[in-house]
């Protein structure tokens, strides 16, 4: 018995691997196939890549083609770190301070504000208990603009409205998701409904996630200093990202806070002090891959679990759900935007502040959290298609009409003509460089006089035709000298900072800084 048992058991595992592994490569080829269509055709250019895949994710299901189950597991162990931990490494400090202040007002209060303006409406209109209700609000009170700051970054809109917008979902993603966790409790019966018990948890769930995460960050960033090893270095941001997110939740605190928590600071600090230049590069473009495969694999599942059936029989809910949460994303966005205008230095205007309410999409998240209901909780179904059912209002309509709105709104910028000017200035340092090589080259003397002469008087005269092209740019577009500026200020402090890494990493420069060096590595995180 023991010989048969044992010979079945290695073949059953390996059917299921194989299984998964073949849903698997359909996601994928899927996905890609999105992708490399999006690019071909120009219409398709017109929709935001991501949108795309829930679109067609939504065809798969409309002729009722499962991919694959998706489980809360899944996208909150397995995609989630990833997600959060790229757009926090890319996140800069020294941009997100000027704004921290409306970015921890949208994050915390307008979490507070978004769940129960969700919720009441809800209760009050439908047959939702307030309890169950109030599920559907914190679900729903994660933003996850990932479309509309793509759009951002490739129309040129300002840089502080992106800032905004990915700052505020960075932050309130954590406080979404320990909303829920504290309220979920609540329809169980196995939860106090107390202000002050709500407020202890929440310190502790934040203050776990920000230990765990400050610990393993500035822990990394140190140990990085001792060795100069890209593909280590690389792999430790992957690890740090997952072993954030597990020991964080394995301690009781929000492993989403202590993703991003290690994130901004391997990106802004460990990077700086633990890394040169080329490794920075290197991981950057990893994590720039992985949220490409993860966001890819995620938005096309949203999609693609759709049941039509199901949102049919809840549409009441929906609609409900759908008219609060614009209501209360503009109490959020106007009432404390304006707040934060008499508070903070940093203003936003009106134009910006209808853009950064159009555009905070529901996304992954917000699907994860409410599949993570408990199977046993009365009304777990119409949450599910409550959330469902707004996340795909916000991606359809929203979405795609967010560029409309920012066109209509004046606020795309000119990052065409500033990226032409970029690479511009890019090719006249790299051409100077060559020049300087060309006049004190050693082996001049080894090479024939007259093709070294053509050389030289080749790269000049690309270097004097790039060089008049700025001046034209420059006499076109006053701001444009700005730029050159901001640019000059900014490779001054990588110099510097940089130079002092160097330091710390041969260690000529002890770890503890002084508060005036502090301060120089700090501005030059960008």
């Amino acid at each position: 018995m023991e010989t048969i048992f044992f010979s079945v058991e290695p073949s059953v595992v390996e059917v299921s691997i194989k299984g998964n592994l073949e849903q698997f490569l359909i996601v994928l080829s899927v996905s890609l196939s999105v992708a490399t269509i999006s690019r071909i055709f120009s219409w398709f250019r017109q929709i935001p890549y991501t949108l795309l895949l829930v679109i067609v994710g939504l065809g798969l299901a409309f002729v009722d083609i499962r991919l694959v189950n998706l489980s809360p597991e899944l996208i909150l162990e397995i995609f989630l770190p990833p997600l959060l931990f790229e757009a926090a490494w890319n996140i800069r400090w020294r941009s997100l301070k000027d704004s921290l202040f409306p970015v921890s007002l949208f994050a915390i209060v307008g979490v507070v504000i978004s769940v129960v303006g969700v919720a009441f409406p809800l209760s009050y209109f439908t047959d939702l208990s307030l309890p169950t209700a109030l599920l559907v609000g914190a679900s729903l009170s994660a933003t996850d603009p990932v479309s509309v700051v793509a759009l951002f970054r490739e129309l040129g809109a300002s840089k502080r409205l992106t800032i905004l917008m990915e700052g505020e979902s960075l932050f309130n993603d954590g406080v979404a998701v320990v909303a829920f966790l504290l309220l979920v409790d609540i329809p169980l019966g196995n939860g106090e409904f107390g202000i002050s018990v709500i407020v202890i948890r929440f310190l502790t769930f934040v203050g776990i996630g920000l230990g765990v995460g400050s610990l393993i960050g500035f822990g990394i960033s140190y140990l990085t200093q001792r060795f100069d090893l890209p593909l280590v270095e690389q792999s430790l941001t992957l690890v740090s990202a997952y072993g954030t997110y597990l020991i964080t939740e394995e301690l009781g605190g929000s492993g989403v806070i202590g993703v991003v928590t290690v994130g901004i600071i391997l990106g802004n600090f460990g990077s700086r002090i633990g890394m040169n230049p080329r490794t920075r590069l290197l991981v950057s473009e990893f994590w720039d891959f992985l949220a490409f495969f993860v966001n890819s694999i995620v938005f096309l599942l949203i999609g693609d679990q759709i049941n039509f059936t199901s949102l049919k029989n809840n549409f009441d809910l929906i609609v409900v759900a759908i008219a609060a949460v614009l209501v209360t994303r503009a109490i959020v966005i106007f009432g404390l935007g304006n707040l934060s205008n008499l508070v903070s230095k940093t203003k936003t205007n009106l134009r910006e502040q209808t853009v950064l309410w159009w555009g905070g999409l529901r996304g992954s998240v917000s699907i994860a959290v409410a599949l993570s209901v408990p199977v046993i909780l009365t009304g777990r179904q119409e949450i599910i298609d409550t959330v469902f059912g707004v996340v795909l209002f916000t991606l359809l309509v929203q979405g795609l009409s967010t560029k409309w709105l920012l066109k209509t709104l004046n606020l795309i910028g000119d990052q065409p003509l500033r990226q032409e000017y970029s690479e511009l200035l890019a090719r006249k340092v790299a051409l100077g460089r060559v020049v300087k090589y060309l006049e004190n080259n050693e082996l001049a003397s080894e090479i024939d006089p007259e093709y070294y002469r053509y050389q030289q008087g080749l790269v000049k005269g690309e270097l004097k035709s790039i060089e008049d092209k700025i001046n034209s740019m420059q006499r076109e577009n006053e701001n444009l000298r700005a730029m050159t500026m901001e640019q000059l200020q900014e490779q001054l402090l990588d110099i510097e900072a940089d130079t002092y890494a160097e330091f710390i990493r041969a260690g000529k420069l002890n770890e503890n800084l002084s508060p005036v060096l502090q301060e120089i590595m700090a501005k030059a995180g960008d």
